[in-house]
């Protein structure tokens, strides 16, 4: 080993460290205090009704940083106030969505809306079984003009519960605390509903309200409780005794589910790179701007360490090729980080996308949907090529080719961003707006329209001359202050905390989990067969 992969190592390493010490801050919810009131209740957490709920083994958790470092005006939200977590149910694999009542009583803020949206969202499009535990207050009111009345707001929650029902995809709701108000369409939206007996409650309006609006005098209980739901209105079809029963009720459900259509992905039996894959740490540059070779990264991702490479010698800022991760085929197209040569003799920058390269990763696209084989795009990338010769040779148009090319892609996408994810070059490698099934980040990921620094020259330019318009005089010093000033709020937002915060990704993931997220990935969609072709429309070619 060298003293660059020991340098990076350690630096790798201690960005995962930071990673598991915030997750567990976390996986706290609104704290100790709270919990303790939680489980004198009778009640358990929403971690550990999920905990108890799912089979042992693998399951992945959806946006545990939603809503990071965001709304301190109101205490924070940790988590957006709800867990959602993708396992395995009596050996069937669903998705599980759980207010956690400990944050706000599990009140709706902005980001909890679209944390839960976007469990929905992998449900649709993997016809996967969705479970929902709800102990939740409600909107929270002082930002309810964030959350109520907008398409993406929370009534997109009802005409999922709608859509969803339609398109035969299983709902369970288990009613474990509070549900009123809207709130109350969801678990009788479900297919099957379940009360937990003196803890749970559903109502358009609760005892108070109840009493203000109607002058009658009823407690919450009487009004809404599980008795009431399934012995007088019929609203609710089980009743359970605890949370454990709850859950149990769900168990046993799950367990009678008949098999489900599969997509048909190719799998075989899986086996692990043979190559170290902690050795990704001292391969990943602590630099951003620093190369590395992709293929190191790629051999100890993929099984026994095979990758196919498809045009190994055209277009060698982005690799193709074929591969297996945890027995999946799988199509891999990755952003070469380090200098190369192509054929004309001509060197070429690592991490940025040239005209061959998006014709040749366009082609490789329109071939994995061809054979149905789902993709994996590994990103570091800082943009496209400019300057008068790529823009002479065609770049816009050769770009324009890869991006309509991944948006019309049928075949499940998967997004890893690794490092830089900046301009252009994020949407050609299945950013967020073109529908990956998964998008996940390492902890050392950038994502912006371009690097902090390159940013902060830009945007320095632009105020210093509103300055001296002014009349004021700019020293270097003055200058220096100025730029680091803008550096470091930027920097702040390229973060892929930030990122994760608002949900622009999944989740920051320790490298050495990748295999585990993309498998549980085409699993889940390998429940949704689609009769969807490959076509890209018009274009100039």
């Amino acid at each position: 080993m060298n003293i660059d992969f020991n340098k990076n190592e350690d630096c790798n390493k201690l960005l995962v460290s930071d990673l598991k010490k915030k997750l567990l801050q976390v996986y706290k919810g609104g704290g100790k205090k709270r919990i303790e009131k939680h489980h004198a209740k009778g009640k358990m957490t929403a971690r550990e009704r999920i905990d108890y709920l799912l089979d042992k083994g693998n399951s992945i958790e959806i946006a545990a940083f939603a809503g990071y470092d965001m709304y301190k005006e109101h205490g924070g939200c940790p988590s957006g106030g709800v867990v959602v977590k993708i396992g395995y149910i009596s050996g069937k694999q669903c998705i599980v969505v759980a207010n956690d009542a400990t944050v706000k009583a599990g009140a709706w803020f902005p980001i909890t809306g679209k944390k839960n949206l976007r469990a929905q969202e992998i449900a649709m499009e993997n016809r996967l079984p969705i479970i929902y535990l709800v102990d939740s207050a409600g909107v929270f009111l002082p930002m309810q003009d964030e959350i109520f009345p907008d398409k993406e707001h929370f009534g997109r929650i009802f005409r999922n519960n709608a859509q969803m029902s339609s398109m035969g995809i299983t709902q369970i709701s288990a009613v474990m605390g509070s549900c009123v108000a809207g709130g109350a369409y969801l678990p009788i939206m479900s297919d099957e509903a379940i009360m937990v007996d003196k803890t749970s409650s559903i109502f358009l309006a609760g005892s108070y309200l109840v009493k203000a609006a109607i002058g009658e005098s009823i407690d919450n209980e009487t009004l809404g409780g599980a008795t009431t739901h399934n012995a007088i209105s019929g609203v609710a079809d089980y009743k359970a005794k605890d949370d454990k029963d709850a859950l149990d009720k769900i168990k046993k459900i799950i367990a009678k589910i008949g098999d489900y259509d599969k997509a048909g992905f190719n799998r075989i039996k899986a086996s692990k790179p043979k190559l170290k894959e902690d050795a990704i740490f001292g391969i990943l540059p602590d630099l951003r701007h620093e190369p590395y070779d992709m293929h190191e990264i790629i051999n100890r991702l993929v099984d026994n360490s095979e990758f196919e490479s498809y045009k190994a010698d055209y277009g060698k800022t982005l690799i193709c090729g074929y591969a297996r991760i945890d027995g999946w085929a799988v199509g891999i197209i990755a952003n070469q980080r380090k200098l190369v040569k192509n054929a004309k003799g001509e060197m070429q920058f690592g991490g940025v996308i040239y005209s061959d390269s998006a014709d040749k990763a366009t082609r490789f696209i329109a071939n994995c949907n061809q054979k149905k084989i789902p993709l994996v795009f590994l990103q570091d990338v800082t943009g496209f090529m400019v300057g008068s010769k790529s823009e002479h040779a065609g770049i816009i148009k050769d770009g324009a080719k890869m991006v309509n090319a991944v948006a019309n892609s049928v075949v499940p996408k998967f997004t890893i961003i690794i490092g830089n994810s900046y301009g252009a070059g994020n949407y050609a490698m299945c950013g967020k707006a073109y529908d990956p099934r998964l998008i996940v980040a390492w902890p050392s990921a950038n994502l912006a329209v371009m690097s902090g620094a390159s940013a902060a020259k830009v945007l320095l330019q632009i105020e210093t001359a509103s300055l001296k318009k002014k009349g004021e005089k700019i020293t270097k010093e003055v200058e220096d202050a100025l730029f680091n000033k803008i550096k470091d709020r930027y920097d702040r937002q390229i973060s892929p905390y930030y990122a994760a915060s608002r949900i622009w990704t999944d989740a920051i993931i320790n490298p050495l989990d990748t295999r585990t997220w993309i498998s549980m990935g085409i699993e889940a969609a390998n429940h949704a067969p689609s009769n969807k072709r490959f076509n890209m429309g018009v274009l100039q070619v």
